[in-house]
């Protein structure tokens, strides 16, 4: 029975103590091989802790990992009613200033009413829009509110208990809506999420995450 040298490959008898070609100890092409095989990370053993710490890890992460699915804000289509409004009293301001006027102080007078109306609805939309933001992820319902300061309420979208649609007759033609949320949250137990555009599709998603979030945490759906 022989061995190769791990030097220079030569074939060593086994009771040899020297290579006969290059004359390297026997023990060492003995340790050569089991150095080489600890050595070897292919032949670590599978599992382990460092396995199951990993997989651990990977089961945290999957529990805590928090994806956005929703940001909206105030939408200009909810005020339909106000644009309306705002056209008729121009077009019928400009009728009586056109009409009716016997001075030209009655058609400054139309005039101003007429930007002072315009002012207010485009106002009232930029401050709409401007002062409230929303951010729906899978594990929570962000609310910020405020213009120059800056208010930001969380509620866990565990603790959402119901989840309602409520539309009028022309926000309906626009498809636009409020959502109340029935929730645990103390600051904001019935919170009215105003001018939602596609207002049945994100009353949806809130209604999915909650539910998913109760399954994961092993919670009764009612």
């Amino acid at each position: 029975m022989s061995i190769p040298c791990s030097s220079c490959g030569a074939d060593v008898a086994a009771g040899a103590s020297f290579c006969s070609k290059c004359g390297l100890r026997t023990s060492d092409n003995a340790e050569a091989p089991a150095t080489a095989a600890a050595d070897d990370p292919t032949n670590a053993p599978s599992g382990g802790v460092a396995a199951m710490r990993r997989a651990g890890e990977r089961l945290v992460e999957g529990v805590n990992r928090e994806d956005q699915l929703w940001q909206g804000a105030y939408s200009g289509k909810s005020m339909i009613g106000s644009w309306i409004g705002a056209g008729l009293f121009t077009l019928l301001a400009l009728i009586v200033g056109v009409l009716f006027a016997f001075t030209g102080l009655a058609v400054v007078l139309a005039l101003v009413a007429v930007l002072v109306v315009w002012l207010w609805v485009i106002g009232a939309l930029l401050y709409r829009r401007w002062s409230v933001r929303y951010t729906l992820t899978t594990q929570r319902f962000v609310h910020e509110t405020g213009l120059l300061s800056r208010r930001t309420d969380r509620i866990e979208v565990i603790d959402i208990d119901d989840v309602t649609v409520k539309q009028g007759f022309i926000e309906r033609m626009v498809n636009v809506g409020t959502i109340e949320l029935v929730s645990k949250d103390q600051s904001d137990p019935v919170l009215l999420l105003r001018g939602i555009d596609d207002v049945k599709r994100v009353a949806g998603l809130i209604d999915d995450a909650r539910r998913a979030e109760r399954r994961k945490r092993g919670i009764h759906l009612e």
